[in-house]
């Protein structure tokens, strides 16, 4: 069983980048190759507890185990050690991706409330995308009651396209909502 959003890449997104950019080889065409997605612990300081919910959270999000993340330097300000956790981090590649994009597309982002679209200039020159929500509430997996606290996480969309232009396209094509107009805010 295929996902449907694997089956739209293929039956609409190849087609679709193959006329606009004119490639001979579908080889060629741009890909998604991996998500990433990154959840920052800076209050893991005050509360040691708060890794054990924000990895049973991105867990149950992505369907996957996260790693954790720690200090490479000790910061005083912040009170932070070299070697204490600060984040957690997942690489999601084949069937998880597909299933993350999905979700993502289909089901949290128009769960943001005064939601207009995702910004068009998060892209960084080389053809990834990277999107940065404000909390974990907006997926379905999550229950309100059993959240300690609202966190948020970025989500970097890694193509195999070599342009912002191709990389646009291809995620227009799978159906990402990008925002209307020059307006951008």
């Amino acid at each position: 069983m295929t996902n449907p959003m694997k089956e739209r890449y293929s039956a609409a997104a190849v087609p679709a980048l193959q006329e606009q950019f004119k490639y001979a080889n579908v080889m060629a065409l741009p890909r998604i190759e991996k998500i990433c997605i990154n959840v920052g612990l800076g209050e893991y300081v005050q509360n040691s507890k708060s890794l054990e919910l924000a990895n049973a959270d991105l867990t149950s999000i992505v369907g996957q185990k996260p790693q954790v993340t720690r200090a490479k330097k000790s910061i005083a300000n912040f009170r932070l050690r070299e070697g204490m956790p600060n984040g957690l981090k997942v690489t999601l590649r084949g069937a998880r991706m597909w299933d993350f994009l999905q979700k993502l597309i289909g089901l949290a982002l128009p769960r943001i409330r005064d939601f207009r679209g995702v910004s068009d200039k998060a892209f960084d020159g080389r053809g990834n995308y990277t999107l940065g929500l404000k909390e974990q509430m907006i997926f379905p997996e999550l229950s309100y009651d059993k959240i300690d606290k609202v966190r948020g996480m970025d989500v970097t969309i890694v193509t195999t396209a070599q342009t912002d232009e191709e990389a646009r396209a291809l995620l227009s094509a799978l159906g990402m909502p990008f925002k209307k107009g020059k307006a951008d805010g």
